[in-house]
């Protein structure tokens, strides 16, 4: 059930955010043992002046290859995020040739009440999951 949000500079093609998708539900199936169809991924293209990603004096070099990633989810393990993050640099590096330098993610928790699929219900309130 994590709901996926990504931040990138317009220019993309279809074919590559696409890509970007599939690789990154790869490795939300691999980190989180969802099942397949728990997807829920969201992009926003940006011009360039309207982000700023620098490195928090890290040392980390950036391209136009950036993204940004919420990931809003129940609560996970520090392992389970750890895989996540290691299996998300992976994908995207090996399908997508995006650098691990680009990758910036941040995971947002919140409790499975919080989530309502459709319907004006909390299907994990009222048992309908």
């Amino acid at each position: 059930m994590p709901l996926l949000t990504f931040d990138i500079l317009e220019g993309r093609s279809e074919q590559q955010i696409t890509q970007m998708l599939d690789a990154a539900h790869r490795a939300v199936l691999t980190a989180f043992k969802v099942p397949e169809r728990d997807r829920y991924q969201i992009v926003h293209e940006n011009k360039p002046y309207q982000m700023v990603i620098q490195d928090t004096g890290l040392g980390i070099e950036r391209t136009d290859n950036i993204v940004v990633l919420r990931v809003f989810t129940s609560p996970r393990s520090e392992e389970q995020k750890a895989l996540f993050l290691t299996e998300l640099c992976r994908e995207l590096h090996e399908q997508c040739g995006i650098l691990p330098s680009d990758v910036m993610v941040s995971f947002i928790s919140n409790t499975r009440s919080d989530w309502s699929f459709g319907n004006g219900v909390a299907q994990y309130v009222t048992g309908e999951l």
